[in-house]
């Protein structure tokens, strides 16, 4: 009983959103049918993209060492670590759900809390195909004004975040992050 409840307890907003579901198939069967067509698209777009990045997060772990990881990434890194932190994120493929497995490698190999942060933000806004398209699309001088802006903007908010945290949630950070499958 005790490991039904974790369960319960750790798929709830799964659970909940297929009740919804259900419900809206009972009630308005069109719009079920749509959103059952994008969860198996999603899903599908999903168990494409991840199996390789697992792949590639497992190679990671058995061929970065721990220190060499702390050397270039960890507190004492400083500006390689964050440039280091910038290029992982902007050169990374695939969707921004993508970064947080690839997150939880680096903190556990001891990388700065904040270097993650800058390379989950840069997974997010600074992926070299996306400057591509702006620069052909809306112009070389808005790609640069926004390329600068953001790199000033996640390295304040990575920094800013870590600033805030306390010592004791940056340990939880990384305990979960060392406990995470």
């Amino acid at each position: 009983m005790d490991k039904l409840n974790k369960i319960i307890k750790r798929y709830k907003v799964f659970f909940a959103l297929a009740a919804v579901n259900i419900a809206v198939i009972i009630f308005r069967p069109d719009i079920g049918m749509k959103s059952i067509d994008l969860t198996i698209d999603n899903a599908l777009e999903m168990l494409s993209i991840l199996p390789p990045i697992f792949i590639l997060l497992g190679l990671l772990d058995v061929w970065v060492k721990k220190e060499t990881m702390i050397k270039y990434m960890g507190e004492k890194s400083g500006i390689v670590g964050v440039l280091l932190a910038f290029f992982l994120g902007s050169a990374a493929a695939g969707p921004l759900y993508a970064a947080f497995p690839v997150a939880v490698v680096l903190l556990k190999k001891g990388s700065k809390l904040s270097n993650v942060l800058i390379m989950i933000g840069a997974w997010s806004t600074t992926k070299i195909p996306l400057l591509l398209f702006e620069a052909s699309s809306m112009g070389i001088k808005f790609m640069a004004l926004r390329f600068v802006l953001d790199i000033f903007g996640i390295a304040f908010i990575a920094y800013t975040t870590e600033k805030l945290l306390s010592s004791e949630e940056k340990d939880e950070i990384y305990k979960n992050a060392a406990k995470a499958e």
